[in-house]
């Protein structure tokens, strides 16, 4: 099964005043949404806009996974288990907040940025944080996150171009860039395709695409 969410359908939040522009995809802080808070491990999917200068000021979390996909520009990142780092484009961060952690994220450059953060439920509560971040992250190497029992892929993708939905018991895909055809559904900058119980599903692109695929457990 596979069921569509398109991208003019998110929750607009963010703080227009302060140069911050988010889109969530599910249940998130003030937007309350019974019907959306999850799937699988999946708690959120929020597409954040910052212009120079604007950020998210300290705050804590805990009992998170988060994993962060820059889409352009320069993400500054600094935490109370004391990790302070730039993330580009093309790269990803895994911040595990465990039992608990503190951590800011502002741009600190020049120009517009955008990334993409995505929440996920570990499979066991607690533990020490941990901070990763894989630098130019290709396709051929997907991002393992065994505390939630998931795995990211990366699929960049000229037009025309085919590659495998991953047979799991879930999927869940978001659309960084470009059209791409799954299941019969065309899906364009911005949506996401949740796939249950899919089996032989390929992403076909319409035109030069990429598309961030979690591979998750039932």
């Amino acid at each position: 099964m596979i069921s569509v969410h398109r991208a003019g359908d998110r929750f607009e939040g963010g703080d227009e005043a302060a140069g911050i522009a988010s889109r969530h995809s599910f249940s998130f802080g003030t937007f309350y949404d019974p019907d959306n808070l999850r799937f699988g491990p999946v708690l959120a999917c929020n597409e954040e806009r910052l212009a120079p200068g604007a950020g998210f000021e300290e705050h804590p979390h805990s009992h998170t996974e988060i994993v962060t996909w820059v889409v352009e520009g320069e993400l500054t990142h600094r935490d109370t288990a004391g990790h302070a780092t730039v993330v580009r484009a093309g790269d990803l961060q895994h911040l595990s907040a465990a039992s608990g952690v503190r951590h800011v994220e502002r741009n600190d450059g020049d120009r517009p940025l955008t990334f993409l953060q995505m929440w996920l439920a570990p499979l066991e509560a607690g533990g020490e944080p941990a901070y990763t971040t894989v630098p130019g992250m290709t396709d051929a190497t997907p991002y393992r996150l065994p505390a939630a029992g998931a795995v990211l892929h990366v699929r960049r993708l000229d037009r025309g171009g085919r590659t495998p939905v991953p047979d799991a018991p879930r999927a869940y895909l978001h659309v960084v860039r470009g059209t791409v055809r799954v299941g019969g559904e065309e899906l364009t900058a911005g949506d996401a395709a949740r796939v249950t119980g899919g089996s032989g599903l390929e992403l076909c692109a319409v035109d030069p695409a990429e598309v961030l695929v979690w591979e998750l457990p039932a």
